[in-house]
């Protein structure tokens, strides 16, 4: 499902030169009716998780697992909550993982609001810890997506944002990330491959550029692409290419039963990317972890 930005209320109305597509391409957001309790608290929880990231180990090729949910349907916290765990299992990131989510409370445990603005500062403070030339960053992002100003912030009636695709690859190479990993489960995701990929990148989209995804109703505990690579390919002690056929090829199965435009899923593996997936490949489990959650297609 795309989200159409609107962007109203008496204090953007008088900006008659707003551009959401400039905006989105500096990623932009706003906050409002944010208490001042919500604001430390979310504070303690982002330097909780950034100070509970281990250090790089040199010699190793480290992989640190970043999970974001950028909308606060509950659909994008359960998926990114579940991501970061399987990510982190199959890539040996125990205690090199972060969970963003919004929908955030203002409580000072918890995951940490999945904003554009923690984004950022997580991937500064990941950058910060890892050795950029050694190890290997594994981004996941899931929520809401546009044909042209990319990836969705929303918080109910409390925040609102896009991350276009140029935001994201001057957040990415800004701190010097070489490897990396994206897995993005957003409708027209496929608009963000032409900005990110390089010899070093790992880049898998839900959607092309011109094509939305499916299985995002807040009800549901995955989406399609959330179910079909995480929830069933990636749990299991296979390489990352055939994880990823099996996914594209579940996606397609599903697609066709309920009788839905294709998706088309994408996958781009930079050439000198493969010699850091297998040595990442190589500390996975040899064996499958459970499933968990309702199939994305019941609910869909």
């Amino acid at each position: 499902m795309a989200l159409s930005l609107l962007v109203t209320g008496s204090a953007y109305s008088q900006q008659q030169n707003f551009n959401t597509l400039e905006a989105a391409k500096n990623g932009w957001y706003a906050e409002q009716n944010r208490s001042a309790s919500w604001y430390l608290a979310q504070h303690k929880k982002l330097s909780t998780a950034i100070n509970a990231l281990q250090p790089q180990r040199p010699g190793v090729v480290d992989a640190y697992v970043l999970s974001i949910g950028l909308d606060s349907d509950a659909v994008f916290a359960r998926e990114s909550a579940e991501a970061a765990k399987i990510l982190s299992r199959r890539y040996g990131a125990a205690g090199r993982t972060v969970h963003l989510t919004a929908g955030g409370d203002d409580k000072a445990t918890g995951a940490p609001q999945g904003s554009p603005a923690n984004l950022a500062t997580a991937l500064a403070a990941i950058a910060n810890k890892m050795d950029t030339k050694e190890d290997v960053l594994v981004l996941f992002a899931t929520s809401h997506g546009d044909p042209v100003s990319g990836l969705a912030y929303r918080d109910g009636q409390n925040a609102a944002g896009m991350i276009a695709p140029q935001r994201l690859a001057n957040l990415l190479d800004g701190v010097g990330f070489k490897r990396r990993m994206v897995l993005l489960s957003a409708c027209y995701s496929g608009i963000f491959i032409p900005l990110l990929t390089n010899d070093q990148t790992i880049i898998v989209t839900a959607a092309s550029s011109q094509r939305p995804s499916f299985g995002c109703a807040p009800g549901n505990d995955w989406t399609f692409f959330g179910d079909a690579l995480m929830n069933h390919a990636l749990r299991k002690p296979q390489k990352f290419d055939a994880a990823v056929a099996e996914a594209f090829g579940l996606i397609t199965q599903w697609e066709g039963t309920l009788e839905l435009k294709p998706s088309r899923p994408q996958v781009f593996v930079g050439e000198n990317a493969r010699i850091w997936l297998e040595l990442l490949e190589n500390k996975m489990p040899m064996t499958a972890s459970a499933k968990v959650g309702r199939p994305a297609i019941s609910s869909d």
